[in-house]
């Protein structure tokens, strides 16, 4: 059974992007999200297993998506991936429940490495 993802970014190429990023052999069925509110509606939707999120988007930005599925009781993995590689906002996102933060643009090595360490793949 495939897992779950949802890629959310306002960029469709940084989409395109992580999307290319994610090993060729993953059993996946992959949904996107332009952005913040898109993700949460996906996410409330359906099963969501791991996301990959942006955290500078309009509107509904990535650390209000985290901070509303901290009070949804997320049950996901989230993978914040973002050009904002400030110490302090690698430090948010995981105290908000991020289990990673990969800094763009995505490195496919990187992206695997995250993926195993944290038993998404084998």
């Amino acid at each position: 059974m495939p897992l779950s993802v949802l890629v959310v970014d306002d960029s469709p190429i940084a989409r395109k992007m992580l999307i290319r990023s994610l090993p060729a052999n993953w059993d996946i069925e992959i949904t996107q999200a332009g952005g913040g509110a898109e993700a949460l509606a996906a996410y409330r939707s359906g099963k969501v297993d791991v996301m990959f999120l942006d955290l500078t988007m309009p509107e509904v930005d990535g650390y209000q998506v985290l901070e509303t599925l901290q009070h949804e009781d997320m049950n996901c993995l989230v993978i914040v991936v973002s050009a904002d590689i400030q110490a302090e906002a690698v430090e948010r996102v995981k105290a908000m429940g991020a289990i990673a933060f990969i800094k763009k643009p995505v490195d496919a090595a990187r992206v695997e490495a995250v993926l195993r360490e944290y038993g998404v793949i084998v």
